[in-house]
């Protein structure tokens, strides 16, 4: 069996390997039969998914196998990411999944699990189901079969911890907000939460179909929050993927400002109210160099990780931070959360906002950043374009480049079939080259 995991769970295209219906209910029989607690009479899960079609199919299979291990399942329905992750630990649960693929188009569609303690298993943990699932569980016997029960206050829930991240002394009074909920999973749970606030809430992007998540909206295309911004004179534009777990914001021209722009602010904020745990921020390897230069400059380290805000997580954790996330606008804040809260980091940025008195456009750009290109390749299974001697002769030529002058990060996706070419320079002509260069050869390995 090829490996189930990457760098976000389960993940793939609806009816085809690995994302069936049959290996999701195999999937639930081995989460759940790890998940298990001897001696402890009662089991329970909570499952909650965004607006795919295919959401229906994946919830009813893994409920199947979750049940046939003896656990309780209790389901959330449409709700955001972080809200399962909030769920799992104030329910007490055994474990938490989410069945979602994030920013993907609609017909690709994932799952990924939350420990008893709300956070995201580590790669360990996910290995040792792997084996499960190839080794096969055994159910348990009849008269212990566990129960499926809807849970019907879930976003309410939510909605409430959301809120309670916002300072009581605030409110949104006054100020006209758009959010593109990207016809994802958080399109009742953000208009609701703003408005509770005090804001006048012009909603986008919450009228899903089951096919239309993350079209033409939300936070991979945040064109049209910007029109809606500009056409509604807005104070600022928050915009959410699917699943709810990463924002990009807009300022009240539609300017956008990405994750990167917006975890500088929070740092430098934090750090001078002596907020900031460990003097640093977690972030990847793709945050923009200029970010780390504005960062020294304030004093404020810069601890890096591998792509994917689970491994942000564990290096926070480890060390104690308390602020942490991607460009890409997964912004993990674990004083409220413990994952990537799109809605609370929009809140924080309102928060911003209304303590400086300064419009969206002054608070969003705190530091210039250094031009970066980023450029995809796509290849089919089977294919490993970075193993070849052409490929990586011309990676080492793009380095020189670059040396003194930059820096290039050449990865596999881990949840599309994609290699990723990014580089960062000052020098524009060399940035184009480097990166040209090597997406070239990729492409040539690819087609041949």
């Amino acid at each position: 069996m090829n490996k189930l995991f990457g760098t976000d769970g389960v993940r793939g295209t609806a009816n085809t390997s690995p994302m069936t219906a049959e290996m999701a209910l195999r999937i639930g029989a081995a989460v759940g039969r790890y998940f298990r607690r001897d001696g402890h009479a009662v089991h329970r899960v909570v499952i909650g998914k965004d607006t795919r079609l295919s959401g229906y199919m994946f919830e009813n299979a893994l409920t199947a196998g979750l049940t046939s291990t003896g656990m309780n399942v209790l389901l959330l329905g449409p709700v955001p990411t972080p809200a399962v992750g909030l769920l799992t630990r104030s329910m007490r649960a055994d474990l938490g999944v989410m069945i979602s693929a994030s920013h993907n188009p609609a017909e690709d569609n994932g799952i990924k699990f939350f420990g008893p303690d709300g956070f995201k298993l580590s790669d360990a943990v996910e290995a040792e189901i792997e084996a499960l699932v190839a080794a096969g569980v055994d159910p348990v016997a009849a008269p212990n079969i566990g129960r499926a029960k809807r849970i019907d206050d879930g976003r309410f829930r939510y909605v409430e911890r959301v809120k309670s991240s916002f300072s009581r002394q605030m409110n949104l009074d006054g100020l006209k907000v758009v959010v593109d909920c990207a016809n994802g999973a958080a399109y009742r749970v953000a208009p609701a939460a703003l408005w509770e606030l005090g804001a006048t809430v012009i909603p986008v992007g919450t009228t899903p179909t089951g096919h239309n998540i993350n079209k033409g909206c939300g936070s991979m295309h945040p064109q049209t929050a910007a029109e809606a911004v500009v056409a509604h004179g807005a104070d600022v534009g928050i915009c959410l993927d699917g699943d709810a777990d990463r924002v990009i914001l807009l300022d009240e021209k539609g300017n956008i400002g990405n994750g990167d722009q917006f975890m500088g602010l929070m740092a430098a904020r934090w750090a001078a109210e002596d907020r900031l745990k460990g003097g640093a921020l977690v972030a990847t390897v793709m945050s923009n160099l200029g970010l780390e230069r504005y960062l020294q400059g304030k004093g404020v380290g810069l601890e890096r990780t591998s792509v994917g805000d689970r491994y942000v997580v564990e290096r926070m954790r480890a060390g104690g931070f308390n602020l942490g996330g991607e460009q890409s606008g997964h912004i993990v804040m674990t004083d409220f959360a413990t994952t990537g809260d799109g809605l609370m980091a929009g809140l924080q940025f309102l928060a911003a906002m209304i303590e400086t008195g300064k419009p969206a456009s002054e608070v969003m750009h705190v530091f210039e950043p250094v031009p970066q290109l980023l450029k995809n390749v796509r290849y089919t299974a089977g294919q490993a374009p970075l193993e070849l001697k052409s490929v990586q002769a011309a990676i080492a030529e793009a380095e020189a480049q670059l040396t003194g002058n930059g820096r290039l990060l050449i990865r596999k996706s881990g949840t599309e079939p994609l290699i990723r070419v990014m580089a960062e320079s000052e020098d524009e002509g060399v940035l184009n080259a480097s990166v040209d260069h090597v997406v070239n050869a990729v492409q040539s390995a690819v087609v041949s």
